[in-house]
């Protein structure tokens, strides 16, 4: 691992779109971050920086972002990618560029399953494929308050970071590819279909139902660590509001996720 160097200012593109948030209070929190120059941008745009001639001027690139599913409809049309963004994101991996997913982006492209490889995991609106198995649509619950600790306190990521800190935000009951990750952050709320609701039932006009949806119990993994390719990756789940986008331990996270992965195929 080479040495981070936390005052050389890094180039970061942050795609967002695709899911309704808290515009100001997001951009706020990466404000606050110390030798970072973030640049915000909207899908589709997003794709056309991600092209082996122009990512290059990026040191990293954060998705919280959700593209692929257009929700105009009911249940929601899910879009394919593009064979030239999936070329490019080939080509991005292959250089080393480093990503962080914040969220909800751990929801985009569900018609490519190699963007669920990349991240380490997959929430899925409807019923889907994943990895030859048939399952369920994965669940989600607002407002929780729940405490997080951290699994690896040696990781860069988690460096300064509470071994335990609170959060109220919102969690999901989705699927981890735990044996390819290696976890850095975990939840005490139990991950039981009863604490649930399935995002088939909100998508399709029922909000806060789980009647009919049955799922085995949950990963309580918060973020996790991975290498794709030649890519360093790192997934953090919280992030839904303005009470998690203020909080000092998940900034430091996210903070350090992006230092991280911007100098870790440095080593």
């Amino acid at each position: 691992m080479g040495i981070i160097d936390y005052n050389s200012p890094l180039r970061v593109l942050v795609s967002v779109k695709g899911h309704p948030f808290a515009r100001d209070a997001f951009s706020e929190m990466f404000d606050s971050f110390e030798g970072i120059a973030h640049t915000l941008v909207e899908q589709p745009a997003t794709q056309d920086l991600l092209r082996p001639e122009v990512v290059d001027r990026w040191d990293a690139i954060v998705f919280y972002d959700m593209p692929g599913i257009d929700f105009s409809e009911q249940p929601p049309r899910l879009v394919p990618p593009p064979q030239q963004l999936k070329d490019d994101f080939q080509a991005l991996l292959e250089s080393g560029k480093g990503l962080v997913f914040l969220h909800h982006a751990i929801a985009g492209w569900p018609l490519w399953p190699e963007y669920g490889d990349v991240i380490g995991g997959r929430f899925f609106y409807l019923p889907a494929q994943c990895r030859g198995q048939q399952v369920l649509d994965s669940g989600y619950r607002h407002d929780v308050n729940h405490r997080a600790t951290v699994l690896d306190e040696s990781h860069p990521v988690t460096a300064g970071v509470e071994q335990e800190f609170d959060l109220n935000d919102e969690l999901y009951h989705y699927r981890v590819f735990d044996r390819e990750v290696t976890p850095l952050l975990r939840s005490d709320y139990e991950f039981e279909r009863d604490n649930f609701y399935s995002a088939t039932k909100a998508v399709t006009g029922t909000m806060y139902s789980n009647e009919g949806w049955y799922p085995p119990t949950g990963s309580s993994l918060l973020g996790w660590s991975r290498r794709c390719v030649n890519s360093p990756v790192v997934y953090l789940q919280p992030g839904d509001g303005p009470a998690t986008f203020a909080n000092e331990s998940y900034r430091r996270l996210v903070n350090n996720a992006i230092h991280w992965v911007a100098g870790a195929h440095d080593s």
